[in-house]
């Protein structure tokens, strides 16, 4: 059972991120784990009640301070991936360290060895693979509760042009992500870099509260990012930079966060 739920503990996204920046006042940096399933459509369901039965104890893994937060988030929109759990700590040796400490409050709470060995069969035929990302927060909405809503974008990014991706997130994305927050049309939005995984670099993060509503925002903000009344100039750049991506659309399950 334990090494079950170490390959499903995660975090996204969607999830929130914190500024990653020097001031005393700011937030530290998040890290995120998060693990990207592939499931059978048919038998997803019965994944979300086996993790159900897990919300308590992950909650108080919160509670204790043992991890910053987690979350269950189920497919709507997108590719492959069918679900993704997550968790996220303050560095990535705290990120670490929770795995074996969520893996060993998981089997405790199972107890009975013969059920948890059913039920980690039981996960593995219904998502019998999945993909591991770890994240770095570096900016987006501070201080909100995630909406019910999750839209994510996946980047394939030029690597030795990262930094200039970030620079043009930070001074010219987030003033217009901001401002979506600020008006209520988002709930909140983030930005995260790739520390372990596989071919995506950057991950943007938006939330709201309902898919419809989500959509409606990103549609302004796009307009707002590429087109001819807003910085096209910025937006041309990025785009040649992180150009090729994925999208995802989430529904947020479950979520806790300090």
């Amino acid at each position: 059972m334990k090494k079950l739920h170490m390959a499903i503990t995660v975090a996204i996204l969607g999830m929130a991120v914190n500024i990653a920046v020097a001031q005393e006042d700011e937030p530290p940096t998040r890290f995120t784990y998060a693990t990207y399933f592939n499931c059978n459509a048919a038998m997803q369901d019965a994944v979300d009640d086996m993790v159900a039965d897990d919300v308590a104890v992950m909650d108080k893994l919160v509670d204790q301070g043992t991890i910053l937060g987690w979350g269950w988030l189920a497919h709507h929109t997108g590719g492959q991936w069918r679900r993704v759990r997550y968790s996220q700590a303050g560095s990535i040796e705290d990120l670490l360290d929770a795995q074996d400490a969520i893996g060993e409050a998981l089997d405790a709470a199972a107890g009975n060895k013969a059920a948890a060995a059913k039920a980690t069969k039981a996960f593995n035929e219904a998502c019998p693979s999945h993909d591991d990302y770890i994240w770095s927060g570096e900016i987006g909405s501070q201080g909100s509760k995630r909406g019910a809503a999750s839209f994510s974008v996946y980047y394939v990014c030029d690597v030795g042009r990262e930094d200039r991706a970030d620079e043009i997130v930070k001074e010219h994305f987030a003033p217009i992500f901001d401002k979506l927050v600020k008006d209520g049309s988002l709930t909140t939005w983030g930005w995260s870099s790739h520390i372990v995984g596989g071919k995506y670099r950057k991950l943007q993060t938006m939330t709201a509260a309902s898919q419809k509503s989500l959509i409606k925002a990103r549609s302004a903000a796009i307009a707002a990012l590429y087109g001819d009344d807003g910085d096209n100039a910025m937006g041309q750049e990025f785009a040649e930079i992180c150009g090729p991506h994925v999208d995802y659309m989430w529904d947020i399950v479950h979520e806790k966060t300090m």
